[in-house]
Parts: C-alpha cells; structure tokens; sequence
C-alpha cells in the first residue's frame, strides 16, 4: 500500500519504518527542514533501539522516503496517518492545532484536487474523545463533495523497544465505522498480528477513550507502588518484598510495579491530564486520576526531601553527581523527565549538578542548559562531588565499581531513586545508601 505519515517523531518514524518493512511505500513529511534533510541522508533523528536497521533498510530499497510537501506526498498515498503531537495545554487538556491544521490542509487539498479518488485519514496521535468527528468536519467543511474517511488507531508503543511493540503488537485498536476503511486497515495490519494476537474494531469515541484509559491505568499503578513504597519505609516493610508478593497475583501482574521517583514522558503525565479534562468537560470529577497526578508529583518532592534530610536540611553549597536524565532508559527523551524538576530542586536549594546520561545529554541541555555540568560518562561525573543520585535505571549502572566510586566520590553516599542494589552488598561495600521503600543502609 501507498502511506503518508505526517509528523516524523518518536511515534511517526517508527510507524513509517515499520510500515515500510513489510514492504508498503510510505512518506514520511515533516516541518522540519533540517530534520527531513538529516533522515534524507539516512541518519534516524532519534534514539530507539533496533530502528537505524530498518530506517536503513527501507531506505536503501526505495520503500522510505521524507519530505516536508504534504500535498505531494498525499497525491501518492492511499492512507495518511496523522502521527503529530498533542501538547497538554495550559487547562491540562490536549492541544489539537497540530492535528487539526493538517486536516485544513487535507480538506482544501481534497478541494482542489477532486479527482484523487478515496482517502483514508487515520488518527495515530493520543487525541481526546471526538477527535476523529472534529478531523471529519474539519476536511468536510473545505470539501464536502469529496469521498473520505476518518479512522482512530492509537499506539501503544513504549520508547526503548517501540520497534518491537510495533512489529510484534499485543493488539491492534482500530476505530472506525466504514466497512471499506475496515478492510484496508485490516489487510495493512495483516503482516503484524500472523502469530493470532488480534484487531479490536470498534467505533472511534471507543478506540480514542481506550488510548487514555490504558496509559492512566498504568500510571495509577505507578502512583499506587509509590505510595505502598512510602508506607513501607514508615512501617519497615521491604517494598521489592511486598511488589514480588502481590505481582505474583495474575490478576496484578508483575509490571510497573517497581517504585521510584514517579513516571514522566510523552505520554503518562499528558495523557492523565487529558482525561481529567476530558472527564471535566463532561461535569465528571475523575477523583482517582486527580490522586494519581497528586502522588507523582509528591514523589519528587518527597525523594529530594531525603536528600535534604540528610544534610540537616541545608545543601546549599554542596555538589552533586546525577546518574540519568531521560525519562527511562533506552531513549533519549527527556520530556516530564523527573530528573529535570529534581535537578532545579537541587539547584533552587543552592546545590551545584554533574550528570550524565548515556543519551540523552544533548536532550537535556536544551532544557538546563549550561545550569549544570555534564560528563563524559557515569565515573567522571562523581568527581568531588558530595552524593550520587541516581535518577534514570539504565542498564549500565547496575553493576558499577562501588569501590572505584568510593575513591571519586567525597562521601561514600547514594540516593537511589530506583532501587537498582541490593541492600545487603551497599551494607558490605559500606555506602550510604537511601533507596525508595527500603531501610536505609548506613
């Protein structure tokens, strides 16, 4: 099949990539000048694992291309998703201008070029309910003689292996009420679901609420370990104890239940607005999700407060070290990072930052710019300073050299924030240690 993919972001470059590997044509368009130029020449914008192959591939075969003209690339194809960011807005609700400025434009291109025959626009953005009927009377407003549809098809990739979440899906969630347009996205859909994982069909409002209650559920069980990892540490319970305890449950499961210091990214922190907003406009007081935003943003707060507490309230002067700045590993987003509100924290009481990140540094620095330092890699960053805080659990901290820290370090002390040792070896390796619903090692 013929595919535009309009907005070349985390979640658009993997659906074109992906798309293209199972061997449609599909462009890719963007505004951005500098972007599309880059990925012209075959270098992929963003990090996410697994994606440089295929982008390389696809291109390399003539299935991938970029440009920022959208009505060239719509006169080509047969389906355009609208894969475009939806920023939470100033009330907490989603900000459609991006996704609704390209229906204007699809509508007075399907105006002028009545002859282009069926079109399928597909909303892969996280949109609020009626979303789909808004694009629709968008695109009919400029062209109302002319034959398309809207459909909704939300993602549910996860950054860090979204490649593989888009190659292999639990499910695919299509809303539309077009028998046609069920066909087609059936048949595009085909190649990803062989192994028997199904296509949920259902109408738009439903797959555009599904989207938001998937992404607010997990977020709810993030807060919810979160606040049973604070109780622990005031009743002396184990938080790993009781998160093996319960995960066993299979009507729980053991997934996102690793507490910390609260979730962050693209999507939980928007999302969970979104549908408090929703709810709102609907004269409907979502009580549990307002809590959930509550509990995440006390977590960062009451993490910092340890930091705090530890130096007797007082760590104006000191230097610390900072182990992670991405939202999650395996990707360089640092989007409602909650390393980025503890850092200003740390700085607003009058401490000064090293950190280091695997990736997302230069992410990072549009942010901080030069408000902290940035080092080389996880070592060079404890230089001199007076504790490590580890923010991010990428895999290659895991196993440091405690003793090689020791010596960088002034004082043998760490503030985890994700619970990455075991609290019997910090105890014979002799640091400090302050993890997130655990006895303190001291």
């Amino acid at each position: 099949m013929n595919l535009t993919v309009v907005g070349a972001g985390y979640v658009g470059l993997v659906t074109g990539t992906c798309f293209a590997e199972t061997g449609n044509n599909v462009i890719c368009v963007d505004i951005d000048e500098k972007k599309v130029e880059k990925m012209k020449q075959s270098t992929v914008p963003i990090y996410e694992p697994g994606l440089e192959v295929l982008f390389e591939r696809n291109i390399k075969n003539n299935r991938l291309s970029f440009t920022t003209n959208l009505k060239e690339a719509v006169r080509k194809s047969d389906i355009v998703f609208l894969c475009l960011p939806t920023p939470q807005d100033g009330d907490g609700s989603a900000d459609l201008k991006f996704v609704l400025g390209v229906a204007e434009e699809l509508g007075k291109q399907f105006k002028a070029e009545p002859d282009l025959g069926f079109r399928i626009i597909v909303n892969k953005s996280t949109v609020p309910v009626g979303t789909s009927e808004k694009v629709r009377e968008v695109v009919g407003k400029h062209a109302p003689e002319f034959k398309f549809d809207v459909a909704s098809n939300p993602e549910f990739l996860r950054e860090g292996v979204a490649v593989e979440d888009f190659m292999k899906p639990e499910r695919v969630v299509i809303g539309t009420s077009n028998e046609k347009t069920k066909a087609i996205l059936a048949e595009l859909y085909e190649p990803f679901v062989r192994s028997g994982n199904p296509i949920h069909f259902m109408d738009e409002r439903s797959a555009e609420v599904t989207k938001y209650a998937a992404n607010c559920f997990l977020a709810t069980k993030i807060s919810f370990m979160n606040e049973i990892a604070n109780l622990c540490e005031l009743t002396g319970a184990n938080v790993d104890k009781v998160r093996i305890g319960i995960g066993s449950d299979s009507r729980i499961g053991k997934r996102f239940l690793f507490p910390g210091v609260g979730y962050g990214g693209s999507c939980f922190p928007k999302d969970v607005h979104a549908l408090v907003n929703t709810a709102r406009e609907n004269n409907y007081d979502f009580k549990i999700l307002n809590s959930v935003i509550e509990v995440n943003e006390l977590q960062k707060q009451r993490f910092v407060q340890k930091i705090f507490n530890y130096h007797k309230g007082n760590i104006s002067g000191l230097h610390f070290a900072v182990w992670g700045l991405s939202f999650k590993p395996n990707t360089d987003d640092v989007r409602d990072a909650p390393s980025i509100e503890i850092i200003k924290m740390l700085l607003e009481g009058g401490a000064s930052v090293t950190a280091f990140d695997p990736e997302a540094i230069n992410q990072a620095k549009l942010i901080l710019k030069d408000k902290i330092n940035y080092a080389g890699n996880s070592y060079t960053a404890l230089e001199n300073a007076d504790a490590l805080i580890i923010v991010t659990e990428w895999n290659e901290f895991r196993n440091p050299d405690f003793m090689k820290m020791k010596s960088l370090l002034k004082s043998p002390v760490i503030f985890d924030g994700r619970n990455l040792y075991d609290l019997e070896r910090m105890h014979e390796v002799k640091f400090i240690y302050h993890s997130v619903g655990r006895a303190t090692v001291r």
